[in-house]
């Protein structure tokens, strides 16, 4: 008699097991149809597997997919309401549950769903960002601004979605903007000033560069003008670099060659990509002036239209100059000779060009060429380059020597 309880435990047990097997199995087939529903969109597929596991979120959460991807979003909805009252926790349910209440034009609803969102994941930035979004959309734009900077906050990978944001809501009014970023320190304004940089604000990103409290926050003005010079605001590009200098008192730098070159570049120097790095040599022994030229030994690679060197200075529009050099060659043997060519450093529009190069061998030749500027010219570009040949290929041996590179206004406006 005292065996009787064992045997009923023992019986309870199998049943459970077998219960749990059974649920096992059912969990398992539904979630089989779930995944043949959203491959398939099959709605049939979806209700089975709702049909069989009526309490899983996931079964209700297929269902809504795929009539998400029908464009029934009233079935979709009700599918999300209750997935999430199964999983009330689940930030993710919660902004899929608002992003379909929306799209039914039910906004007050889908603010409610995405304050569940934000609730239950406080500290993570999607459910703010997504929050901030809406409210956005809804002409909150306060309250929303409030959640966008808590999200780039969060994760600083919204900063920039953020800066755009605001920048667009102010209708690209700096002010406005910067009351809605709610800016508190350096780093937050040098974001900005990426921003402002990138979309070649220069006079915008000059005027926030003088409010950066810290002096290291000033390294960045290499990074900064790099940006500006790319986003082509020369001018602001320029004063970044080289806040001392007005730009009529020096428009070339280091037109004598008394300086290291700079490789592989941008900005306002000679440029020398880094294939032709090894052509290019400070020579010491030959020049015309000073204690340096530049050398450069030519070995019948140099593709015609392809500049050795180069260097953008700046302009002023509808002003005419006059850009002085000196050459000497050496056994230059070449039936595409060497030019110096100025273009517009915004359009590249071809503003004058020298005579050819001296071929065989020559000594010091002061050579000079006019150009003059367009109406909208804030830049232009030197480029060392060849002539097309008659004939393919079409090398070019020797060595020559450049030195002494100046301009000159040749008067007050030009006649364009």
């Amino acid at each position: 008699m005292h065996f009787v309880p064992l045997r009923g435990l023992l019986i309870l047990a199998i049943g459970f097991c077998l219960f749990l097997i059974q649920a096992s199995a059912r969990f398992g087939v539904s979630r089989m149809f779930a995944r043949y529903a959203i491959t398939t969109n099959s709605i049939e597929g979806a209700d089975q597997s709702v049909q069989l596991t009526p309490s899983d979120p996931e079964a209700h959460r297929a269902r809504a997919t795929i009539f998400t991807r029908l464009q029934k979003p009233d079935e979709a909805a009700t599918s999300l309401e209750k997935a999430t009252a199964l999983r009330y926790r689940d930030d993710y349910l919660w902004i899929e549950l608002g992003n379909t209440r929306e799209e039914l034009g039910d906004t007050d609803g889908a603010l409610a769903a995405l304050d569940q969102a934000v609730r239950w994941a406080p500290y993570y930035a999607h459910t703010r960002w997504q929050r901030g979004n809406l409210l956005l959309r809804m002409g909150r734009a306060n309250d929303a601004f409030t959640d966008l900077r808590s999200a780039a906050t969060a994760n600083p990978r919204y900063a920039p979605n953020l800066i755009d944001l605001a920048w667009g809501i102010s209708r690209n009014d700096l002010k406005t903007t910067k009351a809605l970023l709610d800016i508190k320190n350096d780093n937050e304004r040098l974001a900005l000033i990426r921003y402002l940089a990138r979309n070649g604000k220069g006079k915008e990103v000059l005027d926030e560069v003088h409010l950066l409290t810290d002096p290291r926050s000033i390294e960045n003005k290499n990074e900064l003008a790099r940006l500006l010079f790319d986003a082509k605001a020369f001018n602001e590009a320029f004063t970044l670099l080289h806040p001392a200098e007005a730009f009529h008192e020096r428009l070339l730098l280091n037109g004598d060659f008394e300086e290291p070159l700079v490789l592989n570049d941008s900005g306002f120097d000679w440029i020398v990509a880094p294939q032709q790095k090894n052509r290019l040599a400070i020579d010491v022994s030959e020049k015309l002036s000073g204690a340096k030229s530049l050398q450069i030994n030519l070995d019948g690679s140099w593709t015609p239209g392809t500049p050795l060197l180069s260097q953008t200075f700046i302009v002023s529009p509808n002003m005419s100059y006059r850009l002085s050099f000196a050459v000497k060659t050496k056994d230059l043997v070449t039936g595409g000779p060497p030019v110096i060519v100025v273009n517009d450093a915004s359009n590249n529009q071809l503003l004058g060009k020298s005579e050819n190069f001296p071929t065989a061998t020559t000594p010091w030749t002061k050579l000079s060429f006019d150009f003059a500027t367009l109406p909208t010219s804030q830049a232009a570009v030197i480029r060392l380059q060849r002539n097309n040949c008659d004939s393919s290929p079409c090398p070019i041996f020797g060595t020559l020597w450049l030195d002494e590179f100046s301009i000159d206004q040749t008067n007050l406006a030009s006649k364009r």
